[in-house]
């Protein structure tokens, strides 16, 4: 299971499987999203709601149009048998990839254990093998992966705690980190997700730090999924779509909640950062937020299908156009600007994404959305620029200011489109530009 992440018997999928007809839960005919959770699992799930994984669960739900309705029993020995297997309940919202009980989802992310000690401790270690961590006591839950490379790194002051639990009366990745901020122990190795939680809830200022450069050797990373039945595939089909499509959603539902992330590379992926309550007004190329407030997200995924079904969607390329011919260069030399290139079926307004626009600018962006919209507010507008380009969120968040109720946002922009493999087409800026 995804909160111990170690194997189970496979004698116990048996009890998951069952004959198509019997088992197979139509997606038109779900009355709700059944979840099987731990109803005392922060910061993955409670009774309350207030877990990483119920928000999830509400997402999933919501573009079901169905509520969620939940099947509580303690993560630990039993869990998936008493839940899932007995067809109680239809998805575990998380669990680690390969997990033999269950069928699993495409991973929808990837954590790592973490190093957890006090900020004035002196400490300054990210790895296991740091020679600062011999002879500290080190706190650790018993047949985690950790404890191999602890083994080998000769790490034997160790404070263990019991991995199976009911979690109903005992806590032990949080003990581990409490122990720390008391100073009963130095350090803790705990599962990412776990660390980042527990030592945010500290008085005592504390050191998450990823254990990222033994993340692979050390075998101390982790894709989770979700997990579902073996004999349902139109569920996982539909699941994995969703999971695709929503993924900028679940990246900054996961960020809200300090969770340490990596790539595909196994590096650490910084947190996007938050939204400001105004316009960004510098820096316009640097990392922009998960979201933005009031308007959807689109993946490419998205946008490719968002085109198909409402072909008469409005495109806006906001980036500004190339830089003038370049100073010093000798009279007569030859220099052709490259065209621009924007998706297909895209408008080119370029310069209207300023924090501060000009007056040119802004009458130039509002003379554009009314021609384009045929003065309809509520007509779709898909707003993008290049990958990390503060210009389409800004453009994005000024239309829905001016009373534009239906405004996407494709932060992936051309970058994304083009590594998708999808065309790209020469286009001149709508009416030669702010100042045409």
């Amino acid at each position: 299971m995804a909160r111990g992440l170690t194997a189970a018997a496979l004698a116990a999928a048996l009890l998951l499987t069952g004959t198509g007809a019997q088992a197979q839960v139509e997606l038109g005919k779900r009355d709700a999203l059944r979840v099987c959770a731990d109803a005392n699992a922060l910061p993955f799930s409670n009774d309350k709601g207030e877990g990483f994984e119920n928000k999830l669960a509400e997402m999933v739900a919501a573009d079901l149009g169905v509520p969620v309705a939940y099947t509580w029993f303690p993560q630990g020995f039993g869990f998936v048998r008493n839940t899932l297997g007995a067809r109680k309940c239809d998805i575990v919202m998380g669990t680690a990839s390969g997990e033999l009980l269950m069928q699993n989802t495409n991973p929808y992310y990837r954590s790592v254990y973490a190093l957890v000690y006090r900020k004035d401790s002196g400490l300054t270690a990210t790895k296991l093998s740091d020679p600062a961590l011999k002879g500290a006591r080190i706190g650790i839950m018993a047949q985690t992966p950790p404890m191999d490379l602890m083994v080998r790194y000769g790490l034997t002051n160790i404070e263990p705690y019991q991995l199976a639990t009911d979690t109903r009366v005992y806590q032990p990745a949080r003990d581990a980190v409490v122990d720390v901020a008391t100073g009963k122990t130095d350090v803790a190795v705990v599962w990412g997700p776990l660390a980042a939680f527990w030592a945010s809830k500290q008085e005592v200022p504390l050191v998450v730090a990823p254990l990222v450069e033994e993340a692979v050797t050390g075998r101390l990373s982790f894709l989770i999924s979700m997990g579902i039945r073996p004999e349902e595939p139109d569920w996982k089909h539909w699941l994995n779509d969703w999971i695709k499509e929503n993924q900028p959603r679940i990246d900054a539902l996961l960020a809200s909640y300090g969770i340490p992330l990596l790539d595909r590379e196994g590096k650490l992926i910084q947190p996007p950062p938050p939204e400001p309550e105004g316009y960004r007004k510098s820096d316009y190329r640097s990392p922009v937020p998960a979201t933005l407030k009031g308007a959807t997200v689109l993946t490419t995924a998205t946008l490719q299908r968002l085109v198909k079904e409402k072909p008469d969607a409005v495109l806006l390329d906001v980036l500004p156009p190339q830089a003038p011919k370049p100073e010093g260069r000798p009279e007569g030399a030859a220099w052709t600007p490259r065209p621009h290139e924007t998706i297909p079926g895209a408008t080119w307004m370029p310069d209207v994404g300023h924090g501060d626009p000009t007056p040119a600018q802004e009458a130039y962006f509002r003379k554009g959305l009314e021609q384009l919209t045929g003065g309809d507010k509520g007509k779709t507008l898909v707003m993008f620029c290049r990958r990390d380009c503060w210009m389409s969120w800004n453009a994005a968040k000024r239309a829905m200011e001016w009373g534009y109720t239906d405004v996407r946002w494709y932060p992936d922009g051309v970058e994304g489109w083009s590594e998708a493999r999808r065309p790209l087409k020469a286009v001149e800026p709508l009416d030669g530009g702010p100042q045409g």
